[in-house]
């Protein structure tokens, strides 16, 4: 069996930077960026010099709000390498959601670029923090949030009250080699070292906790299981914010010491073109983006037979979607199935598993964690029986940041963590999921809790109660549906409650079906019962005459 290793993300780096300097880590091949492990290790060390003169050391919490910018992975691995604990934030957020954020994770650092799609990163940091525009830098006093001391803006322009990551580096002169040996040497493969909120099973985002050891071999296993090695070139168009794209992606990548090909945002074309310049040997995606691949209408005119295999997940995965990837972009489809809290895989399928294992499970357990399906009473099912799929390992999170209640909600005094699927274990050991206990709506790969977006809509005072569930969905998985009672004497259409939403929380959280009742379906005891409300929601769609994609 593989063993763990105890290295730091930090030593990682600076182990392939001297072992293998020359070889590409990074390559962003839109711009022809490429970087080696030798010249990006030294511009993270400039970098994490930067910061420790404006403060960041150990412990200091740095959100990073951008989408897959070069400078997203060397601020990553410069606070990682001075014990900076960074926070992944959803480029997808809007204003309300990031500055809840923002306050719920003590952040003192924010990192950001200028805008992604129609999200305007720097207008919305304004008006969260107006303090930057008549303060000095590195001494903000924010209103809001007290603990935020500076922003940095990942790029070359400058802006009002914000460093530069340029700025950053040459200030890194001003900290001798001592004192950053000194502050490298303090930190610990079992330190937290990165913040994500998720929606987790239960509840409004709360921010799960990781460290070195759990998330740097999490990804070196999920690479074993893809047959990587140093010669791999892995194209990662996912998300950086997601483990999918940090864990399986940046850290697979910097424990094999291999190369990973960034692509900013994911376009089909722009994907297609990199694995065919690139001669890319590894892909990731959720379905949606591989469907989006299959049918663009250039698909055929590229060369995609240096792909050799990849994952797809982040959703259910359809069985017909994983042969037309394995026939037509001729690479080996796995699954691998966990949560953010389990750092992230908890199972996955083997490149070398029979094709039955691969379309059909989502494999075994991760080596070194445990993997069982318990009832309600916490005993293990026998084979075949559904229950809840449970974790126990290395792999498992340090906690929820500042809630040790909702930890203890979802990690037993066994320290099972408890997923909130349901699935059971195959007679040949491998894992099958078949649902989820908790309402949680899975979009696209997105996690979304309902009771998040159903305490914003309260806010509309004309809503007397509201409930969201999920509303099948053939392109996305599942799209979300509000169920409306409105206060007596008041009115509104679907399209107030979809504009009232607009630029207060994220697209892909915002309605896709609106209903107004004037009851809801309820349990002996008065309880709501959502599922019927699920069930609801397919018959009136089909009732209207409207089309479910």
């Amino acid at each position: 069996m593989t063993e763990l290793s105890e290295k730091t993300i930090g030593e990682w780096l600076e182990y392939w930077a001297k072992e293998a300097p020359d070889r590409e880590y990074i390559v962003f091949s839109d711009r022809d960026l490429r970087w080696n492990f030798k010249v990006f290790n030294d511009r993270v060390d400039r970098l994490a010099k930067g910061l420790m003169t404006i403060g960041i050391k150990k412990g200091t919490h740095v959100g990073i709000w951008a989408s897959n910018v070069p400078d997203w992975v060397t601020m990553f691995y410069a606070c990682s390498k001075i014990g900076a604990i960074t926070i992944t934030v959803n480029t997808n957020f809007r204003m309300y959601e990031a500055e809840d954020l923002m306050r719920k994770s003590d952040m003192e650092v924010l990192c950001i670029i200028d805008h992604e799609k129609e999200n305007n990163f720097l207008d919305m940091t304004y008006k969260i923090l107006p303090e930057l525009k008549t303060q000095e830098r590195g001494e903000l006093h924010s209103e809001k949030l007290p603990h935020m001391k500076s922003v940095i803006f990942l790029g070359s322009e400058s802006h009002r009250g914000m460093y530069t990551v340029y700025e950053l580096m040459t200030r890194g002169w001003a900290v001798t080699d001592e004192e950053y040996q000194k502050a490298k040497s303090e930190c610990n493969c079992y330190d937290a070292i990165n913040i994500q909120y998720t929606s987790g099973t239960t509840g409004f985002p709360k921010g799960a906790t990781l460290s070195h050891f759990g998330i740097c071999n999490n990804g070196y296993l999920t690479g074993v299981h893809l047959d990587f090695s140093k010669d791999t070139r892995l194209c990662v168009c996912v998300p950086l914010f997601h483990c999918f794209g940090l864990v399986l992606g940046i850290l697979n990548c910097v424990v094999h010491g291999c190369t990973m090909v960034i692509v900013e945002r994911f376009d089909p074309l722009l994907v297609l073109a990199c694995i065919h310049k690139e001669r890319c040997t590894a892909l990731y995606g959720v379905p949606t983006m591989y469907i989006s691949m299959l049918n663009h209408p250039m698909f055929d005119i590229f060369d995609l037979t240096s792909l050799h295999a990849g994952i797809m997940a982040g959703a259910l995965c359809p069985v017909p979607l994983m042969q037309e990837v394995e026939n037509k972009m001729h690479m080996i489809v796995t699954s691998e199935y966990g949560l953010t809290e389990a750092s992230p895989g908890m199972t996955q399928s083997r490149w070398d598993d029979p094709l039955e294992v691969r379309l059909h499970t989502v494999g075994r357990e991760f080596e070194h964690c445990e993997v069982k399906v318990l009832d309600p009473e916490g005993n293990e099912c026998p084979v075949g029986v559904e229950g809840e799929m449970c974790n126990r390992g290395y792999n498992n999170m340090l906690g929820y940041y500042n809630d040790p209640e909702a930890t203890a909600q979802l990690i037993d005094k066994n320290n099972w963590l408890h997923s909130g699927d349901l699935g059971y274990k195959d007679e040949n050991g491998n894992f099958r999921i078949t649902g989820r206990i908790k309402d949680m709506i899975i979009r696209g790969g997105e996690n979304i809790y309902p009771s998040e977006i159903e305490t914003f809509l309260q806010t509309m005072p004309e809503i007397k109660i509201v409930q969201v569930v999920g509303v099948p969905s053939k392109k996305y998985g599942e799209s979300v549906g509000a169920f409306i009672m409105l206060n007596e004497g008041c009115q509104l259409h679907e399209s107030d409650v979809k504009d009232y939403c607009q630029d207060q929380i994220a697209r892909y959280k915002i309605p896709k079906y609106v209903f107004f009742v004037d009851e809801f379906p309820l349990t002996g005891s008065g309880k709501i019962q959502k599922f019927k409300l699920r069930e609801m929601a397919v018959e009136i769609l089909k009732e209207k005459g409207i089309t479910i994609v």
